[in-house]
């Protein structure tokens, strides 16, 4: 070897180990400025679920699942209304529209499993089905016969599979932003991003930038200035939940995972349910050209898929703006009472 090369070699050695050293400062850096260990259930309930919370023990798949929820308004509503949320989300999603609905109307919702106050489940499936056995079983416990199922996002997806399961048990389907059809998102929540990949995923167990927390929850708002410190303060809290920030990791890979083919086509066009699509014009996670395939894909003879678009607005309506939204559904949960 000649003496240049070997100076050129033993250079490149001193670069690499500069920049493993440099690689191993800025972990121990981001480890101690971000982070933040799991917290168990308990710290978090003074704080998230005061009454009108309660936990419940479902049994499901051969395990007692301890389920966070709601159930609010006049008990003696014939056709309770279910409010499902989205994937990294829980209940609290529905407080403004929970506050004026269940003035007149039975209102339920809940925490998903992996998500929220719930946390994960003990076998780790999150796959659609699972999360449709988990919908019906919980139903079942609180003896409702027969619903209203209203959903964002992921909650879309298990409302109106949930529907085709059991068409006779739901009255109406009221969805805003639903997953379920391919779509092609404009972008990204960076927190979905870190959880795709393992090393990062991994990292997220132990770590949990506010800013990327922020960063996440903007990129589904159609105006990012509407996010409040308040609502920051609970994504940031309910993410720390002993077990959720694994659980998210997990439901991306079976999101990723499952395919959605003609069976989830079919499952959709044969649906006997009146729909309503509330959708944020500004959505970039699952853009309202969406829409146009669930309207479009409806059979002959089921009830069409009608839309109500909201100007300026993103992926979670009810929270970005819960009156616009609600002012949108009212006249079609009207109809089906």
């Amino acid at each position: 070897m000649k003496a240049g090369q070997a100076g050129g070699l033993a250079l490149w050695g001193a670069w690499l180990v500069r920049g493993l050293g440099l690689a191993v400062l800025l972990l121990a850096l981001s480890f101690a400025a971000f982070r933040a260990p799991d917290r168990p259930l308990e710290s978090l309930v003074a704080r998230w679920a005061p009454p009108p919370s309660q936990f419940v023990e479902l049994p499901l798949r051969g395990q007692l699942q301890l389920v966070h929820l709601r159930d609010e308004g006049p008990r003696e509503d014939p056709l309770p209304l279910v409010l499902i949320h989205g994937t990294g989300d829980s209940l609290h999603v529905w407080d403004a529209w929970t506050r004026e609905l269940s003035k007149t109307r039975r209102v339920i919702r809940m925490d998903l499993p992996g998500f929220g106050l719930t946390g994960p489940v003990a076998d780790g499936d999150y796959r659609i089905g699972a999360y449709v056995d988990f919908l019906w079983a919980l139903l079942d416990q609180l003896q409702l016969r027969r619903v209203v199922l209203s959903g964002n996002s992921l909650g879309g997806e298990v409302a109106w599979m949930g529907a085709a399961r059991q068409p006779e048990r739901v009255a109406g389907l009221l969805l805003l932003d639903p997953s379920g059809l391919p779509f092609e998102p404009e972008t990204l929540p960076p927190g979905f991003v870190a959880s795709r990949f393992a090393p990062t995923a991994f990292l997220s167990r132990f770590l949990l930038p506010r800013p990327l927390v922020k960063a996440s929850v903007e990129a589904v708002f159609g105006d990012p200035s509407k996010l409040s410190p308040a609502e920051l303060d609970r994504y940031f809290e309910i993410t720390l939940r002993a077990g959720n920030r694994q659980a998210l990791a997990q439901r991306v890979q079976a999101f990723l995972a499952e395919v959605h083919t003609d069976l989830y086509k079919k499952a959709w066009q044969g649906l006997p349910t009146p729909v309503l699509l509330i959708w944020g014009e500004r959505d970039r996670l699952i853009p309202p050209k969406t829409a146009q395939q669930y309207q479009a894909l409806r059979a002959p003879g089921a009830p069409p898929a009608e839309l109500r678009l909201l100007p300026g607005v993103g992926h979670v309506p009810q929270l970005e703006a819960p009156e616009a939204a609600l002012a949108a559904a009212r006249p079609f949960l009207n109809s089906l009472r």
